[in-house]
């Protein structure tokens, strides 16, 4: 368990929050990285694995054409990937993996290329145009490295949304919660 998804779960269950996560490169690697950290069960509503790129329509409603016409490893597919996610497990939050970790380029990409994304609750304006929050990411290493890194950055990712999302008055309350000043 990594001090990241430590975190990702204090934040979310402080402030009430859900989480639902969308794999592909990773094939649940995140899900299995923040159901290690205890207390998980109070904000994880689940993770759809859709490895599989007609799964992505299918379960997570990524748009069909954009699969056709750009494959599943694209920014787009990420956004919609969390999004789907979110709304198909009533998550407050939604993250999502899709990439290539190797041995071999897919869909014209080169191996490492990998983008995560969150969607959420965010305050008015800010959002991209999308939808959500995407990171494109170009990976080195072995596809144990990249899949890996790929977590550790989602995970980066939404932590930064989460303690974005907070306002002074609820980390004030959290801390005093927690035996701080």
């Amino acid at each position: 368990m990594s001090s990241t998804a430590t975190e990702v779960v204090r934040l979310l269950t402080v402030n009430d929050w859900t989480l639902a996560v969308a794999e592909s490169l990773t094939g649940g690697l995140v899900a299995a990285e923040i159901t290690s950290v205890p207390g998980a069960s109070k904000v994880f509503r689940g993770s759809v694995t859709a490895y599989a790129t007609e799964l992505k329509h299918r379960l997570l409603g990524v748009d069909a054409t954009l699969l056709a016409q750009r494959g599943a490893v694209d920014p787009q597919v990420a956004a919609q990937m969390a999004a789907g996610v979110r709304t198909a497990l009533g998550a407050d939050w939604g993250i999502a993996t899709t990439g290539v970790a190797g041995p071999d380029p897919q869909d014209g990409q080169a191996v490492g290329t990998v983008y995560v994304a969150v969607d959420g609750p965010f305050a008015e304006g800010d959002r991209s145009a999308s939808g959500g929050k995407v990171r494109p990411l170009r990976l080195n290493g072995d596809r144990a490295e990249i899949r890996m890194e790929s977590v550790r950055s989602v995970l980066a990712l939404l932590l930064a949304e989460l303690a974005g999302e907070q306002t002074g008055n609820e980390r004030t309350q959290d801390t005093e919660r927690n035996g701080g000043f």
